[in-house]
């Protein structure tokens, strides 16, 4: 299980930033950060280093002011970690239209890297492979689609909304697109070592909270990803993933307060979360 030594000051300042910081008003000081980040046990001058390195990759613009620097991220970047936070906290479907998405393309060996990239692409949106250049995802996600083969040329891709052959077909599709055993046992691991986290949340203050919080975070937020989100019927029986939803929002929830205080508290200013933002404009799975 992921401790804070295991947590990777890349990753660390992206979620701070991700969950709190970019909710400041004009941006957040580089001694402030070092501070958050000394809970977590990172050093200042790997602070400096890591931030400096996101910074020239594009993540973060920074400003002067006074003899301090003050960072905020990028428009772009700050739309990527919306849209994570949104798949992250949107909840399972509860209906089945009974239809799926199929990809299909054709790219060569020489094409090796963008065939690479798409199936990356293709997993990340929660489509599974039923073969190699088939892919499927339930429900419609043709608009995803199309954005992501925007750059494979329209003789050699397809895009089609279609049905099976019922219920029953539908879940062995699922069944082969997807190592479902696997991740119900990953979930069920989650489940068993996070569950005491909702009892002892109301006794974590300040620094104790963040890093709960953030381990919380770090320990869910690859299941969104990984997980196809199948609506109910074609889930396995006893399907755990929904269990570890309700888990992971009701211990986030508990340790919001504490932890909001005390990143307010080292920043100077009252500052919100993504667990408030995504209250406030509910996300919509497709």
């Amino acid at each position: 299980m992921t401790s804070v030594a295991d947590l990777k000051p890349r990753s660390l300042i992206l979620d701070l930033f991700g969950e709190y910081l970019r909710f400041t008003s004009t941006g957040t000081r580089l001694s402030h950060l070092t501070t958050l980040l000394e809970t977590f046990e990172v050093a200042p001058a790997t602070v400096r280093v890591t931030i400096s390195r996101l910074r020239r990759e594009g993540w973060f613009v920074n400003e002067r002011s006074g003899r301090e620097t003050r960072y905020q991220l990028t428009d772009g970047m700050r739309r990527l970690l919306e849209e994570g936070r949104q798949r992250i906290f949107a909840p399972p479907p509860t209906t089945w239209p009974g239809e799926w998405t199929m990809v299909t393309y054709q790219l060569t060996e020489a094409e090796r890297h963008e065939r690479d990239q798409l199936k990356k692409d293709l997993a990340w949106h929660g489509f599974g492979p039923l073969s190699t250049s088939t892919w499927l995802a339930p429900g419609d996600r043709r608009p995803i689609a199309r954005e992501l083969l925007q750059n494979v040329g329209a003789e050699r891709a397809e895009i089609l909304r279609c049905l099976s052959d019922g219920l029953d077909h539908d879940r062995s599709l699922a069944a082969r697109c997807w190592d479902l055993t696997s991740l119900a046992l990953e979930y069920a691991d989650f489940n068993a070592r996070h569950e005491p986290l909702i009892r002892r949340a109301s006794g974590l203050k300040g620094s104790q909270a963040l890093v709960a919080r953030t381990l919380l975070i770090s320990h869910y937020r690859h299941f969104p990803f990984r997980d196809p989100q199948l609506p109910p019927p074609l889930k396995p029986d006893g399907w755990p993933g929904d269990d570890a939803y309700q888990i992971f929002r009701t211990a986030h929830r508990a340790l919001g307060p504490a932890a909001r205080d005390f990143v307010s508290e080292v920043v100077g200013e009252q500052v919100t979360d993504a667990e408030a933002a995504f209250e406030q404009v509910p996300a919509s799975r497709p």
